[in-house]
């Protein structure tokens, strides 16, 4: 969706916005932490996020893998800033080619810094020489389909600004006509270069009405989280420092913590500012930092965990070809990396029912790994990779995750338990003692208000229901009793499959059950969780590789309790059951005296 879109939906609701802006990291590990920390800030239901274009191109494929990767797996309206900087029209179009394939609407669209060393910007043979070139040939050759934002500047762009006082009249009334140029050449959206002198990013905004500009503008915050690259950031850009503030940080600037105390303080105050004139959109420039942007959120009362609502029980992703999309089988729950991965190529998602849309060929499990691949490796080898004696040793493991005892998982990407399921952690810790390794739960909800912050999705005013749900690698003999005792519960359905695809099953391999839905006024039922025997036998082979993948090969290839690990896959079967009678069932009985 376009960010103009979101922006004049919530403008009509006379909502307060505001979005996340980070940049590509230099290493892998870098990268990684990156995505762990967008995970939690993308759960405070930013607008949108957007990712930074290096310096001469320096980072255009990083730039493009993180946008594609923030849109599909992080699941947020991802804008992806474009440089003219060593750019020619080929290689511009490739980048754009490449989001718009992967669902991207949104784009900044920038003249771009000179490349590290250079003194000044050099437009590149076959390239633009301006941010207003760039917005031309987007629209001349991509229509309507992008949403474009450009860059305003409070104090005039930097190369104008030519001593302390800064920029003349003439420069700064000649950069907001260049400005309006850019809006009148297509763009939706300005978003501004930092700023601290509120009052002057004031008159830029009056200025701009005054001139005819009548797009959204979206004021730029940055934080100060340290002294030095304040000091840095502010020289590049050529920011005035009200006296106040140089008052204010010189007695600290030694002191880490307290700046970054201050420069809460500071953003607080100044979009407060901001808000007061009836300016609702705020863009924070994190500088891949977590705290000081969360805070001053916090301290403006735009976010509160105890009130993030869900749209769906799972996070949707902001992907325009998967917009449609509500409707997903549950044993992805604990893995929508691998999910998304697997469905990327998919032409049709399902829409209100699993139907016909499940036929697709499910693809390889391999691209979400992207994430999180190393920081997984080693929290799972911290908590997982302990001497294995035998299998009561992994009974215990899988006990202790469901007691809380440790976090992480081989079959979560998630960090630790949802909320939801503490309603039957103790069930869980008992049955997984006994030797039913549970890797994905839920428990029976009947009616429960679709504002609630533990069961809650799908907006207010809606009643919410599921299915209990169980889903477990057990042994054979365990099998053999669960199916027998199963005969006279005639409420439970099982699906058991072994790694050699030896099945057992109580339904048919078309039958496929609504296990989550919910109520809404003037909609229609939703039901976004299914439990389906055909995506089952494809997720198997992922939930048996796994021993392998995500636990066993952390062990040396010699080592004793990788053998217990390889004895579980071998023998173990992987079991689905679902308790139908939602509101007086109980499907964790059936494991009493097994």
């Amino acid at each position: 969706m376009k960010v103009i879109e979101k922006i004049n939906a919530a403008l009509g609701q006379d909502q307060i916005t505001f979005s996340f802006e980070y940049f590509p990291p230099r290493t892998d590990e870098g990268v990684e932490n990156l995505f762990e920390r967008m995970d939690r800030m993308v759960a405070l239901q930013p607008l949108f996020c957007d990712i930074t274009w290096g310096a001469g191109g320096s980072t255009a494929d990083l730039t493009l893998d993180i946008a594609i990767k923030m849109q599909n797996m992080i699941c947020v309206e991802t804008m992806m800033h474009l440089t003219c900087t060593n750019m020619p029209v080929d290689k511009i179009d490739q980048a754009l080619d490449g989001i718009k394939a992967n669902g991207i609407q949104n784009v900044l669209a920038l003249r771009g810094d000179p490349p590290h060393g250079q003194g000044k910007f050099v437009q590149v043979s076959g390239g633009f020489s301006c941010a207003l070139d760039l917005v031309k040939h987007i629209r001349s050759h991509y229509g309507d389909y992008f949403g474009i934002t450009v860059a305003g500047y409070p104090e005039a762009h930097p190369d104008v600004i030519t001593s302390e006082e800064g920029a003349t009249e003439e420069a700064y009334h000649k950069d907001l006509m260049y400005l309006k140029a850019k809006v009148d050449a297509g763009a939706d959206v300005i978003i501004t270069q930092l700023f601290y002198d509120t009052d002057l990013f004031l008159k830029f905004y009056n200025d701009c009405r005054q001139i005819g500009i009548t797009c959204p503008i979206v004021a730029g915050i940055m934080p100060i989280n340290n002294y030095k690259g304040f000091k840095r950031m502010t020289g590049f850009c050529k920011t005035k420092i009200p006296t106040e503030i140089t008052n204010a940080l010189e007695p600290i600037k030694d002191d880490d913590k307290a700046v970054t105390a201050y420069g809460i303080h500071l953003g607080t105050e100044m979009c407060k500012k901001i808000l007061a004139h009836g300016i609702k959109n705020l863009h924070i420039y994190t500088l891949n930092l977590e705290k000081s942007a969360v805070g001053i959120l916090q301290n403006l009362g735009l976010v509160d965990i105890s009130k993030i609502r869900r749209p769906l029980p799972w996070r949707p992703p902001a992907n325009i070809n998967r917009v449609k999309e509500d409707v997903r089988p549950i044993f992805w729950a604990n893995r929508p990396r691998s999910y998304i991965s697997r469905t990327g190529t998919w032409e049709d998602f399902p829409r209100g029912k699993w139907g016909d849309t499940r036929n697709p060929a499910y693809g390889a499990y391999t691209d979400y790994q992207f994430l999180r691949r190393r920081s997984r490796n080693k929290k799972i080898q911290e908590e997982w990779v302990v001497p294995l004696n035998d299998i009561n040793d992994i009974y215990q493991l899988f006990a202790n995750y469901c007691s809380g005892k440790i976090k992480t998982h081989p079959w979560s990407e998630l960090e630790g338990l949802q909320p939801e399921t503490e309603k039957i952690n103790s069930k869980l810790v008992e049955i997984n003692s006994k030797g039913f390794l549970t890797i994905n739960s839920q428990p029976a909800v009947n009616g429960e208000k679709s504002e609630s912050p533990t069961y809650g999705w799908g907006g207010s005013g809606g009643y919410v229901y599921q299915k209990a749900y169980v889903e477990f690698f057990c042994s054979p003999a365990k099998l053999d009793k669960l199916v027998e005792k199963a005969k006279n519960l005639p409420s439970l359905t099982y699906i058991a499959v072994n790694s050699k695809g030896e099945t057992r099953a109580n339904i048919g391999p078309q039958d496929v059950n609504a296990v989550t839905w919910g109520v809404f006024r003037a909609k229609e039922i939703l039901q976004p969780t299914v439990v389906d025997p055909v995506s089952f036998m494809v997720w198997k082979d992922e939930a048996f590789q796994t021993w392998d993948a995500e636990w066993g090969s952390v062990y040396a290839e010699d080592d004793a309790s990788r053998k217990v690990i390889q004895q579980v896959k071998s023998e173990y079967f992987l079991v689905s059951l679902v308790e139908n009678d939602y509101i007086g069932g109980d499907c964790f009985g059936i494991f009493e005296d097994i």
